[in-house]
């Protein structure tokens, strides 16, 4: 997935070893998986040659990390004839989030 940490969510992180992020739409900062317990322990955190962008590897437990209810956010691949869901959905989110 892809999202948004401020310096809040980058400590509470380190911290805790699970990642939180900054939610701009909502204006709050979330634990990943503080509603569905699909949360991201993390495995090992790399940073790019400016260290302005992190690429946090994860074990993704409940085996989802997108709320639509697959295992990726990127789960659609654009193709000459339109989008298309190229993988499985893992869990009804309308089970997970009632």
């Amino acid at each position: 997935m892809l999202a948004w940490m401020n310096e809040e969510a980058w400590q509470r992180t380190l911290h805790t070893g699970e990642v939180h992020y900054f939610s701009r739409s909502r204006n709050k900062l979330w634990h990943k998986g503080e509603s569905s317990g699909h949360v991201q322990k993390i495995h090992s955190i790399r940073l790019d040659c400016d260290s302005d962008a992190l690429v946090i590897r994860v074990n993704q437990i409940g085996g989802a990390a997108c709320h639509t209810g697959y295992r990726s956010c990127f789960y659609r691949e654009l193709r000459e004839d339109g989008v298309h869901i190229c993988d499985p959905m893992v869990f009804d989110p309308k089970e997970i989030y009632k």
